[in-house]
């Protein structure tokens, strides 16, 4: 409700109060007409009997109000006009305003200092405003009791820098305890290969977590269809296991499946609030390699981790998750490569199995190798490591030794499929 002195004039409240004191209104009904209790009434009362002459609810400005420059409003302006034309293009996964963000930035590229209120009245007064859809309500906690219990682990396929026409992968893990961001790289295509190296970016850095939570993607799972009256199908759900779950079983890492896009709730809010704040930056800086979009990217991420209050834990995550470790409430545990395995690159790697021939030599795709150590007609297992995006090493296991270590490049290995 409006202050009093907005809906009321001086003379029309002085008529009331005089019909009161004249004994003609009851004070109860004097009260509903003004709107107010009986603590401000008999304060008008007092104020009205001490001098009725000066007698005003009116309030004397001392100072003029604060006004903005033309300049601060036209910035106001154009940012809202940026966020008007990504919200109307089909291609963008944004579809609100965000005004907090256009605060920040006014802030950082055009110091000027804006009031989110301030920002809001002129979205409403130049049309730059959309009602918020009602959203059912929804109790979020932290089931976990231990950084590294559950890390959420996923990846989200968007036009993460309109500029760019191009769309990237995302890939991130999460600490569920903490809800600190472990891992978030930018990538133009998703192979196995990439959430290895995402894995093994974690463990160097934070040790082997409890477990892993993951979609059905056949990155991470093997899922069988049903069989039809073409096929019969010989192996079932999880009878095979993909390089990446491969991995996961020599770190001794536990694996949870999602069943559905709901179920991953906790990693899709930080999606969300990246995508929206990368999107924004991208298309403001025109970002149009994906080196420029991961500095963004890290910079986000850092804000995330570092500056923002999380609204489930009401903590920021990286004091949350220093907190934690102080604590002894860790499931951490350190990297150290189950015998007979020796290096990183026996365990983050890719894995395959082939026979050696007669001359002692196992063939891959186009390249034929040879073993300094292998017996003919003996299983051997290929673990191949990516150095560099021209060449990999390949080590070759067999009765739990180490064979032979060889590099090889990448073009010849043509390791497309991983």
């Amino acid at each position: 409700m409006d202050q009093l002195h907005k809906r009321f004039s001086d003379t029309q409240i002085k008529n009331l109060i005089e019909r009161y004191l004249n004994k003609e209104l009851e004070r109860v009904y004097i009260q509903k007409i003004l709107g107010i209790g009986k603590t401000r009434f008999f304060a008008l009362v007092k104020k009205y009997r001490t001098n009725s002459q000066s007698f005003s609810v009116q309030y004397p400005q001392k100072h003029p109000a604060r006004k903005i420059s033309k300049e601060i409003e036209n910035s106001i302006i154009k940012e809202l006009q940026i966020e008007k034309t990504l919200i109307e293009d089909p291609q963008v996964p944004l579809r609100s305003y965000n005004y907090s963000y256009i605060k920040d930035r006014l802030q950082s590229e055009y110091q000027h200092k804006v009031s989110l209120p301030t920002i809001i009245d002129r979205a409403k007064k130049y049309h730059f405003y959309l009602k918020k859809p009602k959203k059912s309500s929804h109790d979020r906690e932290v089931l976990t009791n231990y950084i590294g219990e559950i890390i959420q682990h996923d990846s989200s396929f968007h036009l993460w820098s309109p500029p760019a026409r191009t769309k990237w992968y995302l890939i991130t893990s999460l600490d569920d305890f903490s809800r600190f961001i472990l891992y978030a790289t930018l990538l133009k295509k998703e192979t196995a290969w990439a959430h290895i190296q995402a894995l093994q970016s974690v463990v160097l850095r934070y040790g082997f977590p409890y477990s892993y939570y993951v979609d059905c993607h056949s990155i991470f799972r093997f899922v069988q269809g049903r069989d039809s009256i073409w096929r019969t199908h010989h192996k079932l759900t999880d009878d095979a296991d993909p390089q990446w779950k491969q991995v996961m079983n020599d770190c001794n890492i536990k694996v949870t499946y999602a069943l559905s896009p709901q179920a991953k709730g906790k990693i899709e809010r930080p999606y969300g609030w990246l995508q929206d704040r990368l999107i924004r930056t991208c298309v403001r800086e025109n970002v149009t390699t994906i080196k420029h979009a991961q500095r963004i990217l890290n910079y986000e991420v850092h804000r995330y981790n570092c500056r923002q209050i999380h609204s489930t834990t009401l903590e920021i995550p990286s004091l949350r998750f220093q907190k934690a470790l102080q604590q002894k409430r860790s499931l951490f545990r350190e990297f150290d490569p189950q015998p007979p395995y020796q290096s990183v690159k026996d365990i983050f790697c890719l894995r395959i199995k082939r026979t050696i021939d007669a001359y002692r030599c196992v063939s891959f795709n186009t390249v034929t190798l040879k073993i300094k150590n292998g017996r003919p007609h003996e299983l051997v297992e290929l673990r191949i490591y990516q150095l560099n995006s021209q060449l990999s090493e390949i080590r070759f296991w067999s009765r739990n030794k180490l064979l032979d270590v060889q590099k090889v490049k990448n073009s010849d290995l043509k390791l497309v499929h991983f």
